[in-house]
């Protein structure tokens, strides 16, 4: 295959450029993007025509009239000490106003709080005032040296995609695009309206992408360029607030959400952190509604006899696609941006839609996310594509998307001719791989890797970001390794667990992350019944691997809940007068010949300090300076490993695949499997075809063990080779 599947970004005013890419990519869609128009010539081609909308900000004009109706959040001020018995906070100090302005239009004394962050305490309204001259609250009866906040309702006047996007290409003083909320029954009325004119106006357009639907990730912006990013998360609800939503939730439940609900003492409702059941619940209330109104957009865009496709990115909360609700909205298709692995695995493994489509990077902007150039002068997008592209091939080779495309403005690539070069290449690799799936799937170890976190099943393969943004997350490391191996995977709950057990296809279950957060569960672990069930589980012979934190909660004789299952605990600083265990290094190759020594000794792992090994039976494989590092220990019929951290690179996925092979007793851990760390393969058992891929920079030899004996190769800088068996 030479053409299909892969979506072009076309440009009035470059219709020759686009036509000549679309032939040379094998384009069969072409799309606009934010701030570009297709021309006559290119909707009247032969292409399919995706049509990028956002319907919160789509009709700014009703917006400007309807300020009131605005999106709306929960804002904390930073806090100011008092210095003696009166305390004046102004409210928008140090946030971007041209994101924020204070919602003066509802009774603040019914919505806002104040807080002597102090004490803990909430300060009565009988002591504080707001002056909407000078925008700040005043506070009487100050305890002096407290320090004092405010949480208040802030409408946003500048929808962030837009903000970002016209920050980042310099669109200079273009309009300012604002997003409504349709929790107004005004608002769901002219957006349904401005849909179908829209669907009547474009009779070209035979996929609606739908830019997310209706609430983005929140994101903060500073006054100072030097900490724009006050709050980024990309998976919070903080973005969901309105009056309107407020009192609906409370009709609904019997109970009110506070803006301390969302405000959190400043730290908002992060996905890192284990959410609490009031704010479950509003999740749930907000998704019902979501869908709700989805529903009735996707409907309305299909009686046009057009595809609906949604954006997983931007705003996406409360569409949820790992929701069993999510399938009644009816898309067509799901579109995701993907810098890497666990992010194509993101796309490919939803179970509710159809057509699965990856965007790829880089983005066709002058520069990157965090400003360095691409397609500027001094970038060099061609590498930016190929790192890029071999992290994204690894997950692809393992669970595959039906289409790729790009994003962007499609002049600025006409200086990188190389790049134009390098795309054809992906392009015609992606249908190989696409078509090698087509004929049945790659040869996968049996028995499920379950990771265990707070959120389940909701969150599969997302740590509310990109790899980038939080590199210090232990679980989106080890996703990013594990996207790319032989293992079928599924996310499980503490919730679900302690109720329903642990399914019986579950080899292996992955616990990572720091004390508290969502990921490592945090006071989940008080459950005696949660620490019931894993202890059955592995003493019937099931695998666990700890990573960081693992099971934190401290009671008092342990602060790993299931240390007496990894053998080892941490001490957080109240142990200094016990004794610990002086443990001798073990070599890996004792380990049932699953581990290498050649693979532990590559590892590169974060230290952890305080990590001591409880007794003789523990096997520590590796360590730095007496600061355990790697270590296994047995119970009954199950094995546990413990790990003092995670980052992702190919060395400790080389020692994560044999930790995982080990933990869960999984048979013939060397079939199919490249002896150099740094190429992989998959191999493809119906079409009778092995792919073999070097993930780096440099040649590379690697043997790969086959059921008819090994095999040789020799790769090129980030080649795959293709070999019939």
């Amino acid at each position: 295959m030479k053409k299909g599947d892969f979506t072009l970004p076309g440009e009035a005013g470059y219709e020759a450029l686009t036509m000549r890419l679309a032939e040379k990519w094998g384009a069969d869609v072409i799309r606009d993007s934010d701030g570009t128009k297709l021309s006559d010539d290119i909707l009247n081609s032969d292409y399919g025509i995706y049509s990028t909308i956002c319907l919160i900000r789509s009709d700014n004009e009703f917006a400007k009239q309807n300020m009131d109706k605005l999106q709306q959040n929960f804002l904390m001020s930073f806090p100011v000490t008092s210095t003696g018995d009166t305390v004046e906070i102004k409210l928008l100090d140090r946030y971007f106003t041209e994101q924020f302005m204070i919602n003066e239009n509802v009774n603040p004394y019914k919505y806002w709080q104040v807080f002597d962050r102090t004490t803990g305490y909430e300060v009565p309204i009988s002591n504080w005032s707001y002056d909407p001259d000078t925008k700040s609250v005043t506070i009487v009866e100050a305890d002096k040296w407290h320090k004092y906040t405010v949480n208040f309702l802030a409408i946003r006047l500048w929808e962030e995609i837009s903000m970002y996007n016209h920050i980042t290409n310099d669109w200079g003083d273009k309009e300012h695009l604002m997003a409504v909320d349709p929790r107004y029954p005004e608002v769901r009325e002219n957006i349904l309206k401005w849909l179908d004119d829209w669907c009547k106006s474009h009779p070209s357009t035979t996929v609606v992408r739908f830019t997310s639907m209706f609430y983005n990730f929140a994101w903060f912006w500073g006054a100072d360029e030097k900490e724009r990013g006050l709050y980024s998360d990309w998976g919070s609800y903080d973005f969901t607030v309105s009056p309107v939503a407020l009192e609906a939730f409370f009709k609904e439940n019997g109970y009110k959400m506070t803006s301390e609900d969302f405000v959190n003492g400043g730290l908002y409702n992060q996905t890192h952190n284990a959410p609490s059941d009031k704010y479950r619940k509003w999740m749930d209330f907000t998704h019902r509604f979501v869908v709700e109104f989805s529903k009735e957009c996707v409907d309305l865009v299909h009686s046009y006899g057009k595809k609906a496709y949604v954006f997983y990115d931007d705003s996406w909360i409360g569409v949820e696609p790992y929701s069993p609700e999510f399938a009644k909205i009816g898309f067509d298709g799901l579109i995701k941006c993907v810098f890497n692995g666990f992010e194509t695995r993101l796309c490919g493994e939803n179970p509710y839609i159809e057509t699965k489509e990856i965007r790829l990077h880089p983005y066709l902007f002058p520069t990157g996310l965090t400003g360095e150039p691409t397609f500027a002068p001094g970038g060099n997008p061609k590498l930016d594509a190929s790192r890029f592209w071999v992290n994204v091939r690894r997950a692809l080779l393992r669970k595959p998307v039906d289409r790729i495309g790009l994003g962007g403005y499609l002049h600025l690539v006409e200086p990188f001719p190389d790049f134009c070069d390098y795309i054809e290449e992906i392009a015609d690799e992606f249908r190989t791989i696409k078509e090698l799936h087509g004929a049945g799937k790659p040869y996968t170890h049996k028995g499920k890797i379950g990771i265990l976190t707070s959120w389940g099943s909701l969150r599969s393969w997302i740590c509310s970001g990109h790899l980038h943004e939080h590199p210090e997350i232990d679980l989106t490391n080890l996703l990013e390794s594990i996207s790319g191996l032989p293992f079928d995977v599924t996310f499980l709950s503490f919730a679900d667990i302690s109720v329903f057990g642990i399914p019986e296809d579950v080899k292996v279950i992955i616990n990572a992350g720091n004390a508290d957060s969502a990921w490592s569960g945090g006071d989940v672990w008080a459950n005696p019944m949660l620490v019931e069930t894993l202890t059955e589980y592995i003493a019937n012979g099931g695998g666990f691997i700890g990573v960081n934190e693992p099971t934190a909660y401290n009671t008092g004789d342990s602060y790993f809940r299931l240390s007496h299952l990894l053998g080892v605990d941490k001490d957080t600083g109240n142990r200094k007068c016990i004794g610990k265990y002086n443990y001798d290094i073990t070599p890996a190759g004792s380990a049932d010949g699953c581990i290498s020594d050649a693979s532990v000794k590559a590892a590169t792992l974060p230290k952890n300090d305080g990590l001591f090994v409880l007794n003789k039976d523990v096997k520590v494989l590796k360590d730095d300076n007496g600061s355990v590092e790697v270590a296994l220990n047995t119970f009954e019929k199950g094995r546990c490993v413990y790990m003092s951290g995670y980052r992702y690179s190919l060395e400790n996925t080389a020692l994560l695949y044999e930790l995982l092979t080990y933990a869960g007793r999984y048979e013939n851990p060397a079939l199919y499997r490249s002896s150099n760390p740094y190429t992989e393969c998959a191999y493809f058992e119906e079409s009778k075809t092995l792919v073999v891929i070097n993930n780096t920079e440099s040649d590379a030899q690697t043997e790969v063990n086959t059921a008819n004996g090994k095999l040789s190769f020799d790769l090129k800088p980030f080649e795959t080779v293709i070999k019939k068996l």
